[in-house]
This record gives C-alpha cells, sequence and structure tokens, in this order.
C-alpha cells in the first residue's frame, strides 16, 4: 500500500493536513471526560470549589490548621494570608460576600501565582486531613485514627489535643511527628484527600455566609460552556476532515487510475500478454476503487483510532493505574481475534478479485459474441457459464462476510464486560477511598475510547486487507518493465534513405515459445514502392509486419527504418513516420471526422478529405445524414466492414507518413473498390512506401516487391511475374484464386 502511495506526488501535505485534524479531533474528544469529570467531582460534590485552598479564614480557624502543619508549609500560609479588619478598605467587599465574617479575618492575596496555589492546596489538605482523622468523623478514616492515635504520647481524641500537644514540641519535633502522621496516609488518593479538604472549606464558607449555591452553579455553567465549546470545536474538526478526506480519496483513485492507464498503454504487445483485458478492466476500476474507498472511509479510523487509542490508555493510567489491567485484556483480546481472523481472511480476498476477473472475462465475452451466440442458440450454456462465476463470488463473500461479521458482537461483548468491570472494580476503589465518582466516569470513557477505537480498525480490517492486495494488483501492473525501451541518446534519420525499410536477417519468437515464428527475414522496402507479403494462413505476416512499430522486438537480426535501427530510435519518432492499418478495422467512439483526425487533431479539413478520398470513402461518408460528423458507436458497430476499413485507412493516410503498413486491410472491400483504393495509393502517394500483407492475389500482383511466406521464412521473393515462374507456393495460392488468364493479364 504504501508503495503504491509514494507514486502519488503531493500526497505528504494533505495526510499531514489530516493528522492534524485529527489530532485536534482526538483532543477534545479525551477533553471531554476531563470536564464531565470536573462537573461531578468539583461542581456537584465540591460544591463549585475547586481546590483546598480558602480564600477567606477567620483568625481561629487560622490558628487551628497552620497548627497542624510543618513549619515550611505555615511559612507559605503565612506569606500568602493577610489578616484585615474592618478598617481596611478590602473588608467591606469582603462582608459583601461573607456577611458573617467577624471583625478580622485572613484573605488569601490576589497575588498568589499557580504554582504556590498548589503549594497551598497540599499543605491545607494535609492539614484537614490530619485533623478530620483525628477528630474521627469520618469512617472511611478509622484504621488511619488509631494509627494517628498510636503516634500521640497521651490518648488524645481531639483535634484540640493535637493542636495542643504540637505547640508544646519544639518546631524540629512538631515537624517530624507531622511528616510520620502524613506518610499514614500515603494509600488515600490525592483527590479524596483534596475533597475531604474542601468539603470542610464548604462548611466555613457556609458558617461565613457565602453563598455556595451561586458558586456552584457557576462552576456548572462554566464548565458547561466549555464542554459545549469543545464539542463545536471538535464537530467544526470533523467537517473540514470530512472535505478534506473526500478530496484526497477522489485524488487518489483518480491519480491511480491515470497512472495505471498511462501505464498499460505503454506496455508492448509482449507485456500486455500477461494480463488479461478482463483483469486490465478489473484493476483500474474495481482494484482502484477498493483503495480510493479505503481513503474515503478508513482515512479517518486508520489515523483517528491509533490515536484514540492510545491517548485514551495514557488518560486512563494517569487517572487510575491499578484499573488498567481491564483496559489492556479487552485490547489483547480485540488484536488477538483481529489478527486470527484476518489470517484466514486475506488471502480469501485475493481469490474474490481473480473471481471478479472472471466476471468481467465472461460479461466481455458474452457482449462481444452476442451474434453468435444467437446464431447457435447457446444462451443457456452462457447463462450456465456466468452464474458458475457469479455463484464463485457469492460464495466467497458470504464466507467472509460471516467471519467478518463475528466481529461486532465479539467488540461489543468486550466493551460491556469492560465496562461492568471497570464500575464494579471502581466503585470498590470509591469505597476505599482510591478513587472518585466522577474519577470512575472519565475512566469508563477513556477505556471505551480505547477499546472503540480498536474496534474501528476491526471494522476497517474488512476493508483494509482488499484495498491491500487490490493495491498489490494495481503495482504488478505498475512494476512491469517495458521490455521495449527508448535509447538514451536517439539516432537521427539518414536523410537519402527517408522511407527506406530493410529487414537484416531477422527471426523472432513468441516469449515461452518452441520455435521461431520467423526466421532469417530479409529484404528492404523502398521509397515510392509497394512491397507485399503474401503466404498461407499462420506463416507469420501480421507477426513481420507488427515488428516494424515495434510492436514486439526482434529476437535476432535488426530492422531500419530511414537508415537506423528502430532500437536506436523512439518509439515515437518511429511510429510517427508510420501509417499503420490493423488486420482488424478498429474505429472509436466519436464521429467519421474526429476518427479519421485521430492521428493529428489539429490537421485541416482538406487533409481529412484528402485521405476520406483516396480511401474510397468520401462517397458513402457524403451520402450520411451528417456527412463526416456522423456518429461513430463504440467499436465501430454502426458501420459496415468495408466502410471501417476504409476510415481505418483514412486515418492512417491523413498525418500524411513516410511509410504505409495494410495488415491484410482490404479483405472487406469488393474487388472494384480494392482497385480503385490502389490505384489512388499508387498515384497520389507515389513518394511513399507501403507495405502490404494480404491474402488475395489480384490486391498485390502489380507491388514492384513480394514475399512469399512459408512456415516463417522467406521461400520467394520478386514480381508477380517472377513468382509465377520461381515459387511454387505463390503459384499454388494464385492459381487457387485466379485463372491463369487472369493471372497473366492486367
Amino acid at each position: 500500500m504504501f508503495k503504491l502511495f509514494k507514486r502519488i506526488d503531493n500526497l505528504v501535505v494533505p495526510l499531514l493536513i489530516c493528522v492534524l485534524l485529527l489530532s485536534g479531533q482526538v483532543w477534545t474528544e479525551l477533553e471531554l471526560p476531563v470536564h464531565t469529570a470536573n462537573i461531578i467531582n468539583v461542581g456537584i460534590q465540591q460544591g463549585g470549589i475547586e481546590q483546598a485552598v480558602p480564600e477567606v479564614m477567620t483568625p481561629d480557624e487560622y490558628d487551628s490548621l497552620t497548627a497542624l502543619m510543618s513549619s515550611t508549609d505555615e511559612d507559605i500560609v503565612e506569606i500568602n494570608y493577610s489578616l484585615i479588619d474592618s478598617s481596611d478598605p478590602l473588608y467591606t467587599a469582603v462582608k459583601e460576600e461573607y456577611p458573617n465574617i467577624p471583625s478580622s479575618v485572613y484573605v488569601l492575596n490576589e497575588t498568589v501565582t499557580e504554582g504556590t496555589m498548589i503549594s497551598l492546596d497540599t499543605a491545607f489538605s494535609n492539614a484537614i486531613l490530619m485533623k478530620t482523622v483525628v477528630a474521627g468523623t469520618n469512617e472511611n478514616y478509622k484504621q488511619y485514627e488509631e494509627q494517628l492515635h498510636s503516634l500521640m504520647q497521651e490518648p488524645y481524641r481531639t483535634e484540640k489535643d493535637l493542636e495542643g500537644m504540637l505547640s508544646a514540641m519544639e518546631p524540629e519535633k512538631a515537624d517530624e511527628f507531622i511528616a510520620t502522621a502524613q506518610s499514614l496516609f500515603t494509600n488515600i488518593s490525592t483527590s479524596l484527600v483534596n475533597q475531604a479538604a474542601i468539603d470542610h472549606i464548604k462548611t466555613s464558607y457556609e458558617v461565613l455566609g457565602f453563598d455556595i449555591v451561586g458558586l456552584q452553579m457557576g462552576y456548572l455553567f462554566s464548565e458547561g460552556g466549555i464542554m459545549l465549546l469543545v464539542a463545536g470545536f471538535a464537530t467544526l474538526i470533523s467537517i473540514v476532515m470530512s472535505f478534506v478526506q473526500s478530496r484526497l480519496g477522489s485524488r487518489i483513485g483518480t491519480t491511480l487510475r491515470k497512472l495505471v492507464f498511462g501505464k498499460v498503454i505503454t506496455l508492448s504487445n509482449q507485456e500486455m500478454e500477461n494480463f488479461s483485458t478482463a483483469s486490465l478492466i478489473t484493476r483500474t476500476n474495481n482494484d482502484v476503487m477498493q483503495i480510493a474507498r479505503l481513503m474515503n472511509m478508513g482515512l479517518r479510523h486508520l489515523i483517528f483510532s491509533p490515536l484514540m487509542g492510545i491517548g485514551g490508555i495514557i488518560k486512563a493510567i494517569k487517572l487510575n493505574a491499578s484499573l488498567s489491567w481491564i483496559m489492556f485484556v479487552a485490547v489483547a483480546f480485540v488484536t488477538t481475534g483481529v489478527t486470527f481472523l484476518l489470517k484466514f481472511v486475506t488471502p480469501k480476498f485475493k481469490i474474490m478479485q481473480k473471481n471478479t476477473d472472471r466476471i468481467n472475462l465472461v460479461v466481455r465475452e458474452v457482449l462481444n459474441g452476442l451474434p453468435v451466440i444467437r446464431a447457435f442458440s447457446t444462451f443457456d450454456y452462457e447463462e450456465s457459464r456466468f452464474a458458475d462465476a457469479n455463484e464463485r463470488v457469492r460464495k466467497l463473500g458470504v464466507w467472509t462476510q460471516r467471519r467478518m461479521g463475528l466481529m461486532m458482537p465479539a467488540m461489543m461483548l468486550t466493551m460491556n464486560i469492560s465496562s461492568v468491570a471497570i464500575v464494579w472494580f471502581g466503585a470498590k476503589a470509591v469505597n476505599l477511598g482510591g478513587m472518585q465518582v466522577g474519577d470512575i466516569t472519565a475512566y469508563v470513557n477513556y477505556a471505551m475510547h480505547a477499546i472503540m477505537s480498536f474496534q474501528m480498525l476491526a471494522n476497517m480490517s474488512t476493508h483494509i486487507p482488499r484495498a491491500m492486495v487490490s493495491a498489490g494488483r494495481i503495482n504488478e501492473i505498475l512494476d512491469s518493465e517495458n521490455i521495449i525501451k527508448d535509447p538514451v541518446n536517439p539516432t537521427p534519420f539518414v536523410e537519402d534513405k527517408m522511407g527506406e525499410v530493410e529487414f537484416r536477417n531477422v527471426s523472432f519468437a513468441y516469449p515461452d515459445a518452441d520455435g521461431e515464428v520467423l526466421t532469417d527475414i530479409t529484404f528492404t522496402a523502398k521509397a515510392g514502392e509497394t512491397t507485399a507479403i503474401i503466404g498461407g494462413t499462420g506463416c507469420g505476416k501480421s507477426t513481420l509486419i507488427n515488428l516494424v512499430p515495434r510492436f514486439y522486438d526482434v529476437t535476432g537480426g535488426e530492422i531500419l527504418v530511414n537508415g537506423v535501427n528502430i532500437k536506436d530510435m523512439t518509439q515515437h519518432d518511429l511510429r510517427a513516420q508510420l501509417g499503420y492499418v490493423p488486420q482488424k478495422g478498429l474505429l472509436f467512439s466519436g464521429t467519421i471526422e474526429s476518427n479519421i483526425r485521430f492521428g493529428d487533431i489539429n490537421m485541416s479539413d482538406e487533409d481529412v478529405l484528402y485521405a476520406a478520398d483516396i480511401a474510397q470513402a468520401a462517397n458513402f461518408i457524403e451520402n450520411m445524414p451528417y456527412g463526416y460528423y456522423e456518429p461513430i458507436a463504440q467499436g465501430g458497430t454502426n458501420v459496415s466492414g468495408g466502410q471501417k476499413q476504409r476510415l481505418s485507412i483514412a486515418r492512417a493516410i491523413a498525418p500524411k507518413p513516410n511509410i504505409y503498413l495494410f495488415d491484410d486491410s482490404f479483405s472487406a472491400l469488393d474487388f472494384k473498390t480494392d482497385a480503385a483504393l490502389r490505384k489512388a495509393l499508387n498515384e497520389k502517394l507515389k513518394g511513399a512506401t507501403k507495405i502490404i500483407v494480404a491474402q488475395r492475389i489480384s490486391t498485390i500482383m502489380h507491388a514492384e516487391n513480394i514475399l512469399v511466406l512459408d512456415e516463417g521464412k522467406i521461400v520467394g521473393q520478386g514480381t508477380h511475374e517472377d513468382l509465377l515462374k520461381n515459387c511454387e507456393v505463390y503459384k499454388e495460392i494464385a492459381y487457387s484464386q485466379l485463372s491463369e488468364e487472369e493471372l497473366n493479364n492486367d
């Protein structure tokens, strides 16, 4: 797949844009559980108070809490709080928010930095926790209460007793006691310590008359607004990503079709034999569509899912590592199941594409051979042949879909079991003070994100193997090395040999063939002359003609055009010298004019008329309703065989090349049209070289040089008269077609 994408230019930037967009979407998805947890933990449970740092404290509260702090923490508190009374301008503002404050209060300084707030949060949380534990007001801390009491010198039971004990100690001893006491609480989660401290602060605020409900609602609206903004941002990213993804998928599909088509039209006949026409059509359309579909549907999942999976796992571990085993077991189960399933399903996709080739082949043959099928009434046979190919695709499709269909139920079962396990073990952690309720909600979200990411990748496993198989099939075409190559430094034509075609000891054998088709062929077709080739069926006439334009390369000897070996010139320069008419007349959909202009779309109207006139096509063209603009159906099915041949000849004449190759191109013409055409060629193309392959003696008997082939070898060469005297093969062909009188009279 990556090898295929390397062939597409300027693909890096769009992919980077997709990665950035999807990274932003992953961030938004992973950010929402944070705010959900905040709403539950802070907004609902903590009344909107985010940190265990009181903004206002009475002097008694201040003294009580600082007494339970280490000297270092006490110094931090002292630096960041100010004692104000009713004479201070700030007192009035504080009084409005806290109506029940006494005549003097401690107020948190406005200049406190974020780092200092963290230190203050830790200091107050530890002090309040110690106060709560020693007071025995929280059942969850009973075990810690007994341990703390065991550290005390006397059986104190209240926080006042603890404060008094610490006050009586030397500062160093007090700090040592506090450090030892705090070490007892290491198993309590930071969030629960913080929440217990905030509950204490909330109670203090209520005593001071602060509007806790207003603070709580303000926090909830604030977090809810942030969640809406994050969700809106995620929606915007999704819209932009859909646009980029669809454009990228369409571009990749278009580019791949262009690359495949461009490669196919450069392949020689020898390379084309490695791929059937039906397979090439399937690869250009169906296989490219599989890859484009993967990009349209799967690019988001292929980038988004790994990022989301990794992000979800990291977030979950940071939140609570003790529950991570549930997620890892679920992910391992999904990964193992998908890997095991793909191992068996992927090979079937290769067979499926080959079966698709088979369907295309059968349909193509049936459509092309409908007249023959109707003539022989073999509809039942062809239907059974198609039904067999179609049934193979159906059975294989059902087999793969049934196995791939097991994924979704397995994924859902895994997700549901994982959710239950997380809630179950998370509830126990909450009961033991290791987690908060909001943390469980966030953890479930993160775990589901991680598991669903692997589920999305599993869903893509339906498309990825087919796309990979298709990519391999496309690469087979694109990696096909052109056997017929252009030289690095082309040789210029020899001016005094323009139009000359020379075969020097040419031999040719098809790949993997047992023997040679042509052996030791030597002749020269001179400019201004007609060289004809005749022989029995299968003697190599068409093969010989096809060697000139390098549809195949000779396996021995050399061919010279315009005095230069055709291997020493570019294929474009070579074929620009040739006017080629294939054995089977082939027309393209369009009009008569567009078919004649095929070799040069910029040729003048006069050249079009000139070519049609020589090809004896002008009369029937002018008698058509739209003349030269008469539509031509695909393959020229709306014109007769003779008309198709004449239009093919006109197409070859129109560019006015130096050399004309006619591969049995007069076979569908009546004798009168054949004679008129040959006369026009001789009169109006006097300076051009004409090489004609024919079965009819009447077509070639006036040629300046006639080659007689038999079993791939030249068994006779000369004029008509010479061959009648000296070549038995020619005589057999000639007398089988014409009488002796016709042969000896022009």
